[in-house]
């Protein structure tokens, strides 16, 4: 079983940054892909940007340029690193873990961000 545990959400101003962490526990195997998905209210859940424990990465275009994904295979941590925010990026943040042999998935409880002035 794996635990994902997120943090960094809040409440930042457009154009302003903010940091998502999430640390993963338990029986961690490879091959993996570790990412973070969103949604918003009365929307789905959708893809943020994805990690390969082997460093390939994968951004959705409506946050290419802005967001940084980047992993600590050592810490079983995934970071996400946000700028530019913008009201549109107000969402539930949600970690993932997903291993790409089987894909069986874990999902984190999620972090709140919420860009507004």
């Amino acid at each position: 079983q794996v635990q994902l545990v997120e943090s960094g959400g809040g409440l930042v101003q457009p154009g302003g940054s903010l940091r998502l962490s999430c640390t993963a526990s338990g029986s961690i195997f490879r091959i993996n892909v570790m990412g973070w998905y969103r949604q918003a209210p009365g929307k789905e859940r959708e893809l943020v940007a994805t990690i390969t424990d082997g460093g390939t990465t994968n951004y959705a275009d409506s946050v290419k340029d802005r967001f940084t994904i980047s992993r600590d295979n050592g810490k079983n941590t995934v970071l996400l690193q946000m700028s530019s925010l913008a009201p549109e990026d107000t969402a539930v943040y949600y970690c993932n873990l997903r291993y790409i042999l089987n894909g069986i998935t874990y999902w984190g409880t999620g972090t709140l961000v919420t860009v507004s002035s």
